[in-house]
């Protein structure tokens, strides 16, 4: 015969509950402080593209600037020459302007050094040079831009098109390797995303196409956790109410 007192008693249900307790709070806590890293992050790179463009004027101020500083987002001002027959054409499609691309091209700052900037972004009809001859610069430049560091591939990005000049991920050395040797000529591990003003004549490429994502969803993932263990709370209060009235009903009897 099963005794009455053979039913499961609160102490590992207790220490359980507890454990997964802490846990979730802990994890929820967590995502706080991811939270507020993220937002003094975003707050930085705000106030870091506001600054005052940072001049570059030889490849040895660039070493050192990426050495020291390279803070991404940051404003540069850089002077060199545009070589435009070696346009690389990222696809890039705009919300609001539709299908269309941005304009990668290599900026020549000294004898066998470049700098890949991206200019902006051109609709699909005006990809080929020849239909926006205003905007192809001629001789020294000053740039201004944003520096941007390489991408990555990401998990669904197609792979670029080489052959066919056609970007999907932003493959700095790629773009690199598919019009110069990297032994004669060197870039840097940067792009530059040039600003919005000046506009290029003609207006296109247009400038201005830096957009910051930084995913920041740790307060709905805080939330999340938190609400858990609340979850946990009511369940165990109402394990524990059920188990002391079934006790007390059968003391009673």
């Amino acid at each position: 015969m099963i005794g009455k007192s053979q039913k499961p008693g609160l102490l590992w249900p207790t220490l359980l509950s507890a454990l997964a307790l802490a846990l979730l709070v802990s994890l929820g806590t967590w995502q706080l402080h991811r939270k507020a890293w993220k937002d003094a992050l975003l707050a930085e790179i705000h106030a870091r593209k506001l600054a005052t463009p940072v001049t570059l004027n030889s490849p040895q101020d660039i070493e050192s600037w990426l050495k020291n500083d390279g803070g991404e987002y940051t404003p540069l001002r850089i002077r060199g020459v545009f070589e435009h027959d070696k346009e690389r054409y990222y696809f890039a499609p705009h919300q609001q302007l539709g299908p269309g691309y941005h304009v990668y091209t290599p900026l020549i700052i000294a004898k066998q050094r470049v700098i890949w900037v991206n200019r902006g972004y051109v609709p699909e009809r005006l990809k080929a040079r020849e239909k926006r001859t205003e905007g192809l610069l001629s001789g020294e430049q000053d740039v201004i831009g944003l520096m941007r560091l390489p991408g990555k591939k990401g998990m669904f990005s197609p792979t670029n098109d080489v052959s066919g000049n056609l970007w999907f991920w932003r493959d700095l050395e790629g773009m690199h390797k598919s019009v110069f040797d990297p032994k004669k000529v060197r870039t840097y591990a940067m792009f530059v995303e040039a600003l919005a003003e000046p506009e290029n004549p003609g207006g296109w490429p247009k400038g201005g196409v830096t957009i910051v994502k930084l995913p920041n969803r740790h307060f709905e993932y805080a939330l999340t956790w938190f609400g858990l263990a609340l979850t946990l709370l009511s369940v165990y209060g109402a394990f524990v109410w059920q188990r002391l009235r079934e006790k007390k009903s059968l003391g009673g009897s």
